[in-house]
């Protein structure tokens, strides 16, 4: 089965290794059918710690390295 990839925006990289990246998506409101916008904060593996606040990123699903992290960046997007 494939790995999901996704692109993101750097909010955080204060820990070491580690880099929270804020997914945005567009998803349909089931009333009012308007497009609302959704994100979501993952924390993603940067093994070179070469990832700074702003750039974005794409995150690709891998192995769990802790409780929250299961996700590592792939390349500046």
């Amino acid at each position: 089965m494939p790995k999901r990839i996704l692109q993101g925006v750097v909010v955080s990289d204060k820990q070491d290794k580690t880099v929270v990246v804020s997914v945005e998506r567009q998803v349909m409101h089931p009333v009012y059918k308007k497009f609302v916008k959704k994100s979501k904060k993952y924390a993603a593996h940067d093994e070179n710690n070469q990832f700074k606040v702003g750039d974005i990123v794409s995150i690709e699903e891998s192995k769990p390295y802790s409780k929250t992290k299961t996700w590592t960046v792939i390349n500046n997007a």
